[in-house]
């Protein structure tokens, strides 16, 4: 359980550092560059993280898909900032499903 907290707090403080850029100079920040070209941009990196983090998977590349899942879980965050999105309404929903059927959880979203 330990772990599982120092985790959380990492992304905590990811999310906060996130924040912190927001106003920053985007020839400066990356951070600051990709809110500074909008949702739309950042959405796609989010997207291409996400498919560098599948092919690292398929291809059983542990050390890869850690590195490509950092880099998804970072342009998720920044995905969330820009949408006002708190990371603890993320974590309450996850929550709200832990010890839930992952079957039974999505016929729930159906009613």
């Amino acid at each position: 359980m330990a772990e599982d907290k120092i985790s959380a707090e990492v992304l905590d403080r990811l999310y906060a550092t996130v924040q912190a850029r927001k106003g920053a100079d985007p020839e400066t920040s990356y951070t600051a560059k990709l809110f500074h070209r909008g949702t739309a941009k950042i959405a796609q990196k989010v997207g291409e993280e996400a498919v560098e983090t599948v092919i690292e998977a398929v291809r059983g590349d542990t050390a890869a898909m850690a590195s490509e899942s950092a880099d998804l879980l970072y342009h998720l965050m920044v995905l969330w900032a820009d949408a006002g999105l708190e990371p603890s309404a993320v974590w309450e929903k996850l929550a709200q499903r832990e010890g839930t059927s992952g079957i039974a959880e999505k016929n729930a979203r159906k009613a």
